[in-house]
């Protein structure tokens, strides 16, 4: 979803010229939102949780050290005046080292646990015209799973509507469906904003994912403040030593500083430090809803660290 989220804003510049002409404009920016090529690693420090298994508390468990590493590709191989076709490929390593007092014996359990985590879309995008505004409407087939299997498909589908595009304020708004019975909503409204202000400053919110107030700086960064919402998804097996598949998902809310700096021949370095909230974090059956959880825990906020570098082949030269 955050994936088509940033996908769906990057089309609000558009306006009264052609829409390929618009995206393309876009897309070519010095740091476009989204990218060809990403890749990510984030360390997270110690923290503590509470949870509960079937209604039942658990022993408090801390969470020594938490690392991810990943990447992503984005590519449009198929487009037109009116429409494109493209795919968003991913992949997340997850490691986990905790320990937890066990109650039974005094003595406490450590543990480390890895999980892989890959998904694919293939994503159709058509451009039109509604009530005067230029709108685009998406279609998307999605499959994710673990180094075993893939475990779920799911679709998606949307339509968004350019309300304003100038050069400095550009608004548009529209809706999410989800096909998928995981989904908490089935349709959740989106909401794009852009404003550049006259002292350089630009605030960009993508809701509901994240809100930013950004700055150039230097000759070729920029210095980014805010929070964003984010995910951390894979798939259990042997659950409390049932032979069902379970879903680990964990809603996270990002807030701090971020540094981007443009490197020149299309590489982008990014740098990215703050505070890590989760409001939720649950373990429920694959096929069955969230509402449905077998696990729920509440972590304590973290700190975290993340680096990345991005490649995009068509983002503007520097002089």
């Amino acid at each position: 979803m955050f994936v088509l989220l940033l996908s769906l804003s990057t089309s609000i510049a558009q306006t009264k010229d052609s829409v390929q002409q618009k995206v393309r404009a876009v897309v070519t920016d010095k740091f476009p939102i989204t990218r060809v090529l990403n890749l990510t690693y984030e360390s997270n420090t110690g923290y503590r949780y509470s949870s509960k298994l079937q209604g039942q508390d658990l022993p408090k468990t801390k969470v020594e050290s938490m690392y991810q590493a990943g990447g992503s590709i984005n590519i449009n191989f198929l487009k037109s005046r009116t429409w494109n076709l493209g795919t968003n490929i991913g992949y997340q390593f997850t490691s986990v080292n905790s320990n937890r007092l066990d109650p039974i014996a005094q003595s406490t359990i450590q543990s480390t646990h890895q999980y892989h985590y890959h998904y694919e879309s293939l994503n159709l995008t058509r451009y039109s015209r509604l009530w005067g505004k230029v709108a685009f409407y998406t279609a998307t087939v999605a499959a994710n799973g673990s180094e075993k299997a893939i475990e779920r498909i799911n679709g998606i589908l949307s339509a968004t509507v350019v309300l304003k595009a100038t050069r400095e304020i550009q608004m548009a708004v529209g809706l999410i469906g989800f096909i998928d019975p995981a989904a908490i909503i089935p349709v959740l409204p989106t909401f794009a904003y852009k404003q550049q202000f006259a002292n350089g400053m630009i605030l960009d919110v993508i809701l509901p994912k994240g809100v930013y107030l950004r700055k150039e700086v230097l000759r070729n960064g920029r210095v980014s403040i805010g929070s964003d919402l984010n995910s951390t998804i894979f798939y259990l097996y042997n659950f409390q030593g049932a032979e069902k598949v379970y879903t680990f998902s964990q809603m996270e809310i990002n807030s701090g500083l971020t540094y981007e700096h443009n490197l020149g021949r299309s590489f982008i370095a990014t740098l990215k430090s703050g505070l890590k909230t989760i409001p939720r974090a649950r373990v429920f059956e694959k096929n069955k809803t969230q509402r449905d959880y077998v696990w729920e825990a509440n972590p304590d906020p973290s700190f975290y660290i993340n680096a990345g570098l991005s490649f995009n082949p068509f983002a503007k030269k520097r002089k």
